[in-house]
């Protein structure tokens, strides 16, 4: 009888010390979808640094898919084959493909000028659906970047105004830079931007026009464009604000916008409520809450420009 009882404890220590083991053993390793740029680009470093903040480390408890597929619908369907828990998305291009490729699979858009008017979200406060990430729109930014241009330029009338009708959030930028110039008494001349090719041309038109100024519209054509464009506005000896500071980087003049690291570290907050439970149409769309002005000084003297001391100290970076 004893023995017996001795066999039953050692049975029962032996399962116990056991389960951790096996709990451990069975823990899912999550895979996360990711949907941006070109090719099988990884996601951006900020975002992965944010995963690994909250505890994710990639091989050991997450694993970051991506597709070389050559459309970005086709990289979409590769992720849903791949049974990804969640879809990052790098952009509007981005979302609309996987939006189209799968109403289950959780989406999280990293930026997006629009979520509404794109049609990815019900409203910001209640997604709706399987879709929810971070505005990249903020009320009145394109009025704050002309009106840093024209303390820049304090005689400043007239300003080409470079976009892209195809872009979903062209139209409201536009809007906003409009009413800014009305308010600060400068005229624009808008040029749409729809390829590399028409670059050149609009430049031309801004040159025979006498425009002062260069003003660049946010959008996925602007944007893998923008050393060429920065470029020509150094060749036309135009002053350019830009959208993004990665224009600037490239070789333009200045640039006042959301800072976009925060946006991307911030984009896995949302993966991990998501892994953690919750779902998108309970997580409102966030907004930007951080913004960086950055001047290149190298630009400023390629053109003859001289930055003036009162702007020039309220930059976050200056590149000298």
């Amino acid at each position: 009888m004893n023995t017996n009882i001795h066999l039953v404890a050692l049975g029962t220590l032996l399962f116990a010390l056991s389960f951790p083991a096996a709990a451990q053993q069975a823990k899912k390793v999550h895979r996360i979808g990711y949907l941006g740029g070109g090719g099988s680009n990884p996601p951006p470093s900020a975002f992965r640094q944010g995963l690994r903040d909250l505890g994710y480390v990639e091989g050991k408890n997450i694993i970051i898919e991506s597709s070389a597929e050559r459309t970005f619908a086709a990289r979409a369907a590769e992720l849903v084959r791949l049974k990804v828990d969640v879809i990052v998305s790098g952009g509007a291009t981005h979302t609309r493909a996987a939006k189209e490729a799968t109403t289950t699979i959780p989406i999280v858009f990293m930026q997006d000028p629009d979520p509404v008017g794109n049609g990815f979200v019900t409203s910001l406060a209640r997604p709706g659906g399987n879709i929810t990430g971070l505005s990249s729109m903020v009320a009145d930014l394109s009025g704050k970047r002309l009106e840093l241009l024209k303390e820049v330029l304090p005689k400043l009338t007239r300003v080409a105004v470079l976009g892209n009708s195809a872009n979903a959030g062209n139209g409201t930028q536009l809007r906003e830079t409009e009413r800014a110039a009305g308010a600060l008494r400068v005229q624009l001349q808008y040029l749409d931007i729809l390829s590399a090719k028409d670059i050149e041309t609009a430049f031309r038109e801004a040159s025979k026009e006498r425009a002062e100024a260069v003003f660049v519209l946010r959008g996925p054509v602007l944007n893998t464009h923008r050393t060429q464009i920065a470029e020509f506005a150094v060749k036309s000896r135009l002053p350019a604000t830009y959208p993004q500071s990665g224009s600037v980087e490239a070789g333009g003049l200045m640039s006042y916008g959301v800072n976009q690291n925060d946006l991307e570290r911030r984009g896995a907050t949302y993966v991990d409520k998501i892994l953690k439970g919750a779902k998108p149409s309970d997580l409102p769309v966030e907004q930007p809450i951080k913004f960086e002005f950055i001047v290149n000084l190298k630009a400023a003297k390629q053109i003859g420009l001289t930055i003036p001391p009162n702007v020039l100290v309220r930059a976050d970076k200056v590149i000298r």
